[in-house]
C-alpha cells in the first residue's frame, strides 16, 4: 500500500452516544471525557426529553442515569421502555451513582445492556461504551453479583411465563402493567387501540390472570416494570 492510499484509507466510524442524566454539569463532563474516540450526538435531562433526542438520533448507545424526572418515575427503565419500539439497534448502558440491587435489577429487566457507577474513570467509561456497542455486557466489579442473584433460580420461571408472549405482547404488557391506558398505550407503540385489547386479551390468557389489576400485580411481584 502507497503512502497516498494509506493516508486516505477510511477510519472506522465512532461510536456514537446520547448522554442522559439531569445534571448539565456532570453530562458536560462526560462530554469532554468521551469525545476524543467517541461522537455525543444528543443529551437530555428528563424521561421526555431522552424519548424525542433518542428518536431523533438513533444511537448506538445510550449512557443512561437510572433516576430522571418526567415521566411516570419510572427513571431510566422508563426511558427503556418507551424506547423499546423504534431504537431497536440502540443498546443501553446504565451510569449512576446508585448501586443499590434494586436499581440495578429493575434497569437490566428493562432492558439495559449494563450498569456502571460514576466512580468510574474516564478510560473506563470509553471503554465500556465501546463494548457494549459491539455487544458485550458491562457492569461495575460489585454489581454483578446482584444480577447473578436476580436473574439465578427464581428468575428462571420468570422467563418461562414470559415466553408465552411475543415481543410486542410483552410491549403492551409493561405499557398496561405500568398504568397507561389502551389508548395511551395504542399511541406509545403506533398501533391501533382495537390491537392493544387484542394484545391485551392474549396477555391475559397466557399467563391466566384475569384483570388488567392482576396483571399489574403479577408484573410488580416480578419486578418487571
Amino acid at each position: 500500500m502507497t503512502s497516498r492510499e494509506s493516508t486516505h484509507r477510511a477510519e472506522p466510524p465512532r461510536v456514537s452516544v446520547v448522554i442522559v442524566d439531569d445534571h448539565a454539569i456532570f453530562r458536560s463532563g462526560l462530554r469532554a471525557t468521551l469525545g476524543d474516540v467517541i461522537s455525543v450526538v444528543g443529551e437530555a435531562a428528563t424521561v421526555e426529553e431522552a424519548e424525542v433526542v433518542i428518536r431523533a438520533t438513533g444511537p448506538d448507545v445510550v449512557l443512561l442515569d437510572v433516576h430522571l424526572p418526567g415521566g411516570r418515575g419510572g427513571g431510566g427503565a422508563e426511558v427503556i421502555h418507551r424506547c423499546a419500539a423504534f431504537a431497536t439497534t440502540s443498546r443501553f448502558l446504565a451510569l449512576s451513582v446508585s448501586d443499590s440491587a434494586e436499581d440495578v435489577v429493575a434497569v437490566i429487566r428493562a432492558g439495559a445492556r449494563g450498569y456502571v457507577t460514576k466512580t468510574i474513570s474516564g478510560p473506563e467509561i470509553t471503554d465500556a461504551v465501546q463494548r457494549i456497542a459491539s455487544g458485550d455486557a458491562v457492569f461495575s466489579p460489585r454489581l454483578a453479583g446482584f444480577v447473578l442473584d436476580a436473574f439465578g433460580t427464581a428468575a428462571v420461571a420468570v422467563d418461562d411465563e414470559l415466553d408465552r408472549l411475543s415481543g410486542r405482547e410483552l410491549e403492551v404488557m409493561r405499557l398496561i402493567a405500568r398504568g397507561y391506558s389502551y389508548r395511551e398505550t395504542a399511541t406509545e407503540l403506533f398501533i391501533s387501540i382495537k390491537t392493544v385489547e387484542t394484545h391485551v386479551s392474549a396477555v391475559l390468557r397466557k399467563l391466566q390472570l384475569s384483570s388488567r389489576h392482576e396483571l399489574t400485580r403479577w408484573a410488580t411481584e416480578r419486578r418487571l416494570l
